[in-house]
């Protein structure tokens, strides 16, 4: 019996070890998911190992000629999210105005750890405004965003005052972000003052919606340019649920009307967290063409001879006008 009750005890101690480093390796993977989700994504040059031998592409993955500068606000609603916004640091001094850019963060994602990625589109000479959303599916936040730029366009004491080309905004986001873009465009109160919308791996409806993330491409009726990748994570390749598989690009391209230039490709050899550089290049050419009137930008997806048609990084491409 005494030797029963050493073993039970040993075997005690034994059992509250094991505990005790289970919790340690619990916390530890708590600690360092939390460390890493603040740890930046994108490093200044990012879009430096991309390869594209069409000429529309590589001058615009690279940076402009823009300087920029950056400010943050804080949100004037309790339950809102801090906002940053990149602009040309020559606005100060200048008396035109701006087009501007809203940025929805894809799941987990702020703007915090992308800058560089809205610092390029500021060199192109956008105002670009991100802020610190982690679930942007609602297009809620963004249209805080949209509202506070717009407050501030008509703040004689700010330095945005004048300075936002209302006529100019567009909106772009990956992932969930691209739902968010979708819906900011579609089911918030100030969703009419885009000019053009740009999606990178918007998660499909069917995920979408298991996810609570409802939305209704059909509503769209501005310049639409969508894309996803061509890896596991987006095509849900060996059984796996896809991102945003050609399937569901086909689907929202169908679901817009043809009287407003749409269109749709899949990046090359890439997948789902590739997005945000892949398609950098055509995005902020995209947004030059819609929102700067840079005929030479458009050139990439207009007509029969459209670059991005004949680019080897592009495939499943469809426009269409």
């Amino acid at each position: 019996m005494k030797k029963a009750g050493r073993l039970l005890k040993m075997l005690g101690k034994v059992l509250l070890i094991l505990l005790g480093i289970l919790v340690l390796v619990v916390v530890g993977m708590t600690l360092y998911g939390k460390w890493k989700s603040t740890q930046p994504l994108l490093d200044e040059g990012y879009s430096d190992g991309y390869k594209t031998e069409s000429v529309i592409e590589q001058k615009y993955i690279k940076m402009g000629t823009y300087d920029v500068s950056t400010v943050e606000y804080n949100s004037r609603d309790k339950e809102g999210v801090q906002s940053k916004i990149w602009y040309p640091t020559e606005l100060t001094n200048t008396n035109h105005p701006y087009p501007l850019i809203v940025i929805a963060n894809a799941s987990g994602m702020n703007a915090s750890r992308y800058e560089p990625f809205f610092k390029h589109l500021a060199t192109w000479g956008f105002i670009v405004v991100g802020n610190e959303d982690r679930m942007s599916s609602s297009g809620k936040f963004n249209a805080e965003s949209l509202d506070l730029m717009l407050e501030l366009n008509s703040d004689a004491d700010d330095i945005f005052f004048g300075k936002i080309d209302i006529n100019n905004i567009g909106i772009a986001g990956y992932s969930q972000g691209g739902v968010g873009a979708i819906n900011a465009v579609t089911a918030q109160k100030n969703g009419h003052y885009y000019k053009t919308i740009f999606t990178g791996s918007a998660a499909n409806v069917e995920l979408s919606k298991a996810l609570g993330w409802n939305y209704d491409v059909s509503k769209i009726t501005i310049p639409y340019f969508m894309t996803a990748g061509t890896l596991k994570n987006d095509t849900g390749e060996d059984n796996g649920i896809g991102v945003a598989p050609l399937s569901s690009l086909i689907k929202n391209y169908d679901l817009i009307t043809d009287n407003v230039l749409k269109v749709r490709a899949r990046a090359v050899n890439a997948d789902h967290e590739d997005m945000l550089v892949h398609s950098d290049g055509y995005l902020t050419a995209w947004m030059m063409y819609h929102l700067q009137g840079d005929e030479e930008a458009g050139k990439a997806f207009l007509g029969k001879n459209a670059e991005i048609l004949n680019n080897a990084n592009w495939q499943d491409v469809q426009i269409s006008k």
